[in-house]
């Protein structure tokens, strides 16, 4: 028994060495696997929804985050005006956009 326990204490200047770079490499290599699966996909997407935001315009069709489609009617700075049909008008905030409509799509707003 007293063999094994030797042999596992042998030459702990090359371990010592070698343990050093893997502790630096490995969360390394898992900040550049989240950065790439998480990180990065998720603010291109944050990106695209701000640039879809801005370019909105009184009359741009849209589905917002409750579902619900309608005309913009008119912006009021972070608000946006929109029509459901003729009679039904509610004030959204912008960011709740969740996508914008082919011109066309809605036939009686």
């Amino acid at each position: 028994m007293l063999l094994f326990i030797q042999a596992a204490h042998a030459a702990p200047e090359a371990a010592g060495a070698m343990s050093l770079f893997s502790q630096i490499l490995l969360p390394v290599a898992f900040f550049a696997i989240f950065y790439f699966l998480v990180i990065r996909p998720q603010s291109k997407r944050t990106k695209e929804h701000r640039a879809m935001v801005n370019a909105l315009t009184v009359g741009s069709e849209i589905i917002f985050a409750g579902g619900l489609m309608g005309r913009i009617k008119a912006i009021e700075g972070d608000y946006a005006v929109v029509s459901l049909n003729n009679n039904t008008d509610v004030k959204v905030q912008r960011a709740s956009v969740i996508s914008v409509l082919p011109a066309g799509t809605i036939e009686s707003v």
